[in-house]
Order: C-alpha cells, then structure tokens, then sequence
C-alpha cells in the first residue's frame, strides 16, 4: 500500500516536470517562455494586489492627516476671525470716540476763549433732571457758571457741586435753564429756555414786530456773561400763533440724549449791553 502512494507521488512529480519543461520550451504570443508569462503574471497580481492594498492603506492616511490639517486650519481661521471681530468692534468704539474728539478740536480752534476738552463720566440719578457730570473739576480750572459745548452747540453751564476732579453740567434743555439767544440772520434778540417735556427749547423775550421763520438758526446774543456770542443753540421748528401770544419751538443743535466729549469754555464773557437810544441833543433855543 506505502509502495503504490509513493509510485503515485512519483508519477504527479515526473508528470508536472514535464509540464514546466514543455512551459519553457513553449513561446507565448509575446515571445517569452509560457512559465516565464505565466509566473510574471502571478507574481504581477500579487504584487497588483499588494498595491491596492498600499493604495488604500496610504489614501486612508493621506486623508486622515489631510481632514487633520483642514479641522486645525479651520480652528486657526475661526480663530482669527474671533479675533479680526474684536478687534474691529474695538476700532468701532476708538472710530467713533476719535470722531467726537475731532468734532470737538475742530470747535476748538474757532473758539477764541480758551477752552478745556472734557469727558462725560455720568448722567444725573435725580429722575427728570438735566444734568451730566464731567471728569474736569476746579484742579483744571473750572468754575462755576463756566460754559459748556460741543461740536454741534451749546450744551450747558457748570453748576454746584464741584471737586478737584468733577464737576456737574445743566443741560440747556433742563429746568430753569435758559440763555441769551437771537435770530442769527436778524440779530433780534431773547431768550432760549428749556424746561420743556417735548424737549424742544422756547425762544421767549422776543419782540412781536421780529420776524423769523422756521428753520432759522438760532445762536447766543453773548447777553447773558455766560455763553460766548454766537454759539449755535438750534434751529426754529414751530411757530404757533402770531403777535405777543405766539409761541416758537427751537430744536436743539446738540443731541442730548447722546454726549461723550464737550468743552468747557475756561473764560466767562462780559455780558453784551443791551442796545440803548442814542440821546437826541437838544434844539437851539432849547429852554429859553
């Protein structure tokens, strides 16, 4: 029984070495050995394989590090962009601040009294009453019933109290505040008072013969020895009624609902004279 498998063993051996001896002797279409095309190609789809297999393996990585790079590059650039908005919301704020600083340096150098920019550090806690505190107080000179303005106009006058470093302002539009004021195209004259729940400035004091319009300006008489001459207070908005009765509403110059920088005019003017007649001299023979 042993010697019949080996026997057999024996013939499957004789019979594949004959094969590979007819492969090798045996030309493919190529001019190479069939053995030779038939191991190139066994061994070329292992290797195929082996490269897919690679590909694969490598393209898995590649994109791996590839979707790792793109997550830290987004992280970086929503970082950055957290960023850019700080700091644009920042250059916003110094935009805006800046603007009023100009607004107020530009008023500065048409000033001929001297004058000290301020800051406007708080509003009044006292409901219904017109005031803002500034960070300026006596250490910089400043006194009471001192001007107040801004780029756009008159915003006020220094009252009590006052420290080294702060000092309280009564907006024109608050109660009991009022200043010398006249039709700046006229010269007649009055007075601009606040007080008023519309927010609007009444010009009070003014003859019946003046004449004005809507829309004329309205500017100090300089009368009053607080307010400078010719400071804008607003412009006419409404005029109701005529002759002694009617009454004229003046929208203020200065937004009062929003103030960051004024100027505090260091000097007080001499108060204006009013206008007095010319004495007529006397006839000849006059008394006689």
């Amino acid at each position: 029984m042993l010697s019949r498998r080996r026997t057999f063993t024996l013939f499957v051996v004789l019979c594949l070495g004959h094969i590979l001896l007819i492969s090798a002797q045996v030309q493919s279409g190529q001019g190479r050995s069939v053995l030779h095309a038939s191991a190139f190609g066994a061994v070329a789809a292992v290797q195929g394989g082996s490269a897919a297999v690679t590909r694969g393996a490598g393209g898995i990585w590649s994109h791996y590090f590839a979707l790792v790079g793109v997550s830290r590059e987004n992280e970086g650039l929503r970082a950055r962009v957290l960023s850019l908005e700080g700091e644009l919301q920042a250059e916003r704020a110094r935009t805006a601040e800046t603007a009023a600083l100009e607004e107020a340096l530009s008023l500065k150098r048409s000033v001929i009294a001297p004058t000290l920019a301020a800051r406007v550090i708080a509003g009044s806690p006292v409901p219904g009453t017109m005031t803002v505190t500034i960070d300026r107080g006596t250490s910089d000179g400043v006194t009471m019933n001192m001007a107040v303005i801004s780029g756009s106009g008159v915003v006020g006058r220094i009252i009590g109290p006052i420290t080294s470093h702060a000092a309280q302002v009564q907006l024109l539009i608050g109660r009991s505040a009022n200043t010398g004021a006249m039709v700046e195209k006229t010269g007649d004259a009055g007075l601009a008072a606040g007080g008023f729940a519309d927010g609007m400035l009444r010009f009070e004091l003014l003859s019946s013969a003046a004449t004005l319009a809507k829309g004329d300006r309205i500017v100090t008489s300089g009368q009053d020895g607080i307010y400078p001459r010719g400071f804008v207070i607003g412009q006419v908005n409404e005029i109701i009624g005529a002759g002694k009765a009617r009454e004229i509403a003046i929208a203020p110059a200065v937004n009062f609902s929003h103030i960051d920088v004024v100027l505090v005019v260091l000097s007080r003017p001499a108060a204006e004279p009013a206008a007095t007649p010319t004495p007529t001299p006397p006839a000849k023979g006059a008394g006689r």
